[in-house]
C-alpha cells in the first residue's frame, strides 16, 4: 500500500495499528499511528538517532536517553490521572499523536496529522429513525470487520449498553457461542456487573466466563501493571480490566470491548453537567459564587458536577 500511495497509504487502511516503514530507496523512516491512537507508539529524538517503539521501557534500555521528569508531563498526571500526548512522564520521550504519522530523514523530522474528528459536519436530512438505523449498521460492519482474525476473538461482557451490543452483533455474526468474560467484586453491589452481565449471556447465548475479586486479587497484581504502563496512571479501572484480560487470555487470544462508547454517544454524567455550564455562567455572581455552589455540595454524589460547579 505505501510502495502504490505513498504517505497516502494511511486514508486506505481501517483499525488500530502503529507502524514503522523504512524507505530504502528515499533513506527516509515513517512512523504512524492509527487514527484514534488505540496503538501507542512513543519516540525519542537523541543527537545522533531517532528510537522508537510500542512502550517506553522498551526506550529505557539505551542508557544514553535522558531520565529526568518532564513537568508538563507530571502536571498532566495530577491534573487528568494519565498522561496526556505528546507528553509522557519523561522529558526525552514523546508519544505519537492519533491520527498523525512522522517522517524522519537525516537530521530532519516531522509530525504530519492525516486524520482528525470533522466537529462541524452537518447530519443530514433525513428522519430520526432512518439516522439511527444507518448508526446501527455502522456499528454492526465495525464490529464484525473487528471479528476477521485467525486467532480466538471474545468480548469482555459487563451487561451495560455499549458491551452488551457489542456481543449482541458478534452473536449475530458467529456461527456458534461467543466466548464473553466478566469482572466484578464481592464486596458491593454498586461496583459488581456480574449479575448484568451473566443475564445478557444468558439471553444472547454465550460462552460466558466470570470473575470475582478480592482486595487481595488487587493487590497482587500491582507490581504487573506498574511495569506495564511505564507511566503512572490513576484509573483505578486499570485493575479489573488487567484481571477480567488474563482470564480472557486463557481462552483467547482477541477481545472486542465497549470501551469509546460512552466517549462516543455522552453516557458520561459529566457530559449533562458540562451540557449546563454555559447557563450557569451566565447567571448572578452572588448565585454562581455561593448559593448555587452550596446546594450542589449538599448532595451525596456527583462528584464531577462538584467540581465542575
Amino acid at each position: 500500500a505505501y510502495e502504490e500511495y505513498g504517505e497516502k497509504f494511511l486514508d486506505h487502511l481501517n483499525g488500530m495499528f502503529a507502524l514503522a516503514i523504512w524507505d530504502a530507496r528515499r533513506r527516509r523512516l515513517l512512523l504512524a499511528r492509527d487514527r484514534l491512537g488505540i496503538k501507542p507508539l512513543y519516540y525519542a529524538r537523541l543527537r545522533d538517532r531517532l528510537l522508537f517503539a510500542s512502550e517506553i521501557k522498551a526506550l529505557l534500555r539505551d542508557p544514553a536517553l535522558p531520565r529526568e521528569l518532564s513537568i508538563r508531563g507530571l502536571t498532566n498526571y495530577f491534573t487528568y490521572g494519565h498522561s496526556v500526548a505528546p507528553d509522557t512522564i519523561y522529558a526525552a520521550v514523546r508519544k505519537l499523536l492519533p491520527g498523525h504519522y512522522a517522517v524522519a530523514s537525516g537530521a530532519d523530522f516531522q509530525e504530519i496529522c492525516y486524520w482528525d474528528v470533522d466537529f462541524g459536519a452537518k447530519l443530514p436530512a433525513e428522519p430520526e429513525p432512518v439516522l439511527a438505523e444507518r448508526l446501527r449498521a455502522q456499528v454492526e460492519r465495525s464490529v464484525r470487520r473487528q471479528m476477521v482474525a485467525d486467532v480466538p476473538v471474545g468480548a469482555f461482557l459487563s451487561g451495560g449498553v455499549d458491551s452488551s451490543a457489542v456481543v449482541a452483533f458478534m452473536a449475530r455474526a458467529s456461527g456458534q457461542p461467543v466466548r464473553t468474560f466478566s469482572v466484578g467484586f464481592g464486596g458491593g453491589r454498586a461496583y459488581n456487573e456480574l449479575a448484568d452481565a451473566a443475564r445478557v449471556a444468558r439471553h444472547l447465548g454465550t460462552e460466558h466466563r466470570e470473575l470475582s475479586l478480592r482486595e487481595e486479587d488487587l493487590l497482587e497484581c500491582l507490581g504487573t501493571l506498574v511495569h506495564h504502563y511505564d507511566e503512572p496512571f490513576g484509573d483505578a479501572a486499570a485493575f479489573p480490566t488487567y484481571l477480567v484480560a488474563r482470564l480472557a487470555r486463557e481462552h483467547v487470544t482477541v477481545c472486542l470491548t465497549g470501551e469509546g462508547g460512552d466517549e462516543i454517544f455522552g453516557g458520561y454524567r459529566r457530559y449533562l453537567a458540562e451540557r449546563y455550564l454555559t447557563p450557569l455562567v451566565m447567571l448572578p455572581r452572588w448565585l454562581r459564587g455561593g448559593t448555587i455552589p452550596g446546594l450542589v455540595e449538599a448532595l451525596p454524589r456527583l462528584r464531577r458536577l462538584k467540581k465542575i460547579v
